[in-house]
């Protein structure tokens, strides 16, 4: 199969996070093993969900991780030229759900296996895949705690992706916490018999917009775009009807920071001013949603080198995205992003890929496999 025989594969399972991944993952783990390649395949707790790692080359050698996720975002915008789950080219594009966020780097790297898997590769190059990295990296946690039982401590991951090919040596930290303010039920005749959830949330709201705002005068990173960390509430919820005194509102919010600042700890007032409503009479409730590390890779690493190398660029210094990335290096292994197509045109109807950014990617892979044939 070629590139894009296993491209078109790949985006034909409606792989969306948050629902059960087997088929995708038991069609990557049968193709990995006919190639020649080991595989292991690790249920995570949701018990329909799995982490996949496959190895070519010596077992008992230090190597590289190429990471990816076989997760998507929905697809359910009515702008959708065609049905987003089966690969249409037209051109040099190729279109559907997943081809640049990223099965398209999951197909370079398949399409690289068999090459990979005949060369005289004196390290070992592993695959590891990972499910619901789009609800918040929900899934590679599970499959890095596993490493040390796969594999001999690995040289470094390269996170494929959408970069444009050009390696990235650092990106932002997420959390997402869900706010939750229980009140009073009552008729809305009545507001003094009753604790109005929305009102109170919608304070609180105030309050911590104010203090996002705050957070453009704090730490400064001038590789990042923005250069400081942010705050959004992204999703607001309660309320029965408009006679009801409104017992429970929630809020999600959403927190991204510089990579040497803990996204939680950066939440800590927002967990504050929440708790104050107790006095209120309000119950309240924090839920953590997810929450993953920034990145910071040195320009001097051997990993950042490498990369330069093998794609014939200089690695970008930062992106504000987030990747599973800071995961790996917070686990003691160096990372870095390269991948193909263009994060603009992820998350959004008619996503799509070129073909020549497939070829830049496999030939990427495929280089890397010299490079430990040699090394």
């Amino acid at each position: 199969m070629d590139v894009k025989d296993i491209l078109a594969r790949l985006i034909a399972f409606p792989s969306v996070v948050g629902t059960p991944n087997g088929a995708i993952a038991e069609w990557i783990s049968d193709y990995c093993r006919k190639a020649g390649a080991g595989v292991t395949v690790h249920p995570g707790p949701e018990g329909d969900r799995y982490n996949l790692f496959a190895t070519v080359g010596p077992r008992d050698g230090r190597g590289y991780i190429l990471s990816g996720h076989m997760d998507v975002v929905p697809a359910g915008e009515r702008e959708w030229s065609s049905d987003p789950f089966v690969l249409r080219a037209e051109g040099e594009r190729l279109y559907g759900r997943g081809t640049t966020d990223m099965k398209g780097f999951l197909a370079c790297a398949l399409a690289a296996l068999p090459t990979l898997a005949a060369m005289k590769l004196r390290r070992p190059i592993h695959l590891a895949l990972s499910y619901d990295e789009e609800a918040g990296c929900r899934g590679v946690p599970h499959l890095i705690a596993e490493l040390p039982k796969l594999c001999n401590a690995p040289l470094g991951a390269i996170v494929g992706e959408p970069s444009r090919m050009q390696a990235v040596r650092a990106h932002k930290g997420k959390a997402a916490v869900r706010l939750e303010v229980i009140g009073r039920s009552g008729h809305s005749s009545r507001p003094d018999l009753g604790l109005n959830a929305i009102h109170a949330m919608a304070n609180l709201i105030t309050e911590v917009a104010e203090y996002g705002k705050s957070l453009t005068s704090g730490s400064f990173h001038h590789d990042f775009v923005p250069p400081y960390s942010s705050l959004q509430v992204g999703v607001i919820a309660g309320g029965q009807a408009v006679n009801i005194i409104p017992d429970r509102c929630t809020c999600d919010v959403e927190l991204r920071a510089l990579p040497d600042i803990s996204p939680l700890s950066l939440l800590t007032p927002v967990r504050a001013r929440l708790a104050a409503l107790r006095e209120q009479g309000f119950e309240v409730g924090w839920q953590e949603l997810s929450a993953y590390p920034g990145l910071a890779l040195a320009e001097s690493s051997e990993l950042a080198t490498l990369l330069r190398d093998l794609t014939g660029q200089e690695p970008l210094a930062a992106v504000s995205y987030g990747t599973e990335a800071g995961l790996y290096q917070q686990a003691g292994i160096d990372s870095i992003i390269c991948g193909p197509g263009d994060i603009g045109r992820a998350h959004r109807p008619d996503e799509y890929i070129e073909i020549g950014e497939l070829a830049a990617c496999r030939t990427m892979i495929e280089k890397l496999g010299t490079h430990l044939a040699e090394g």
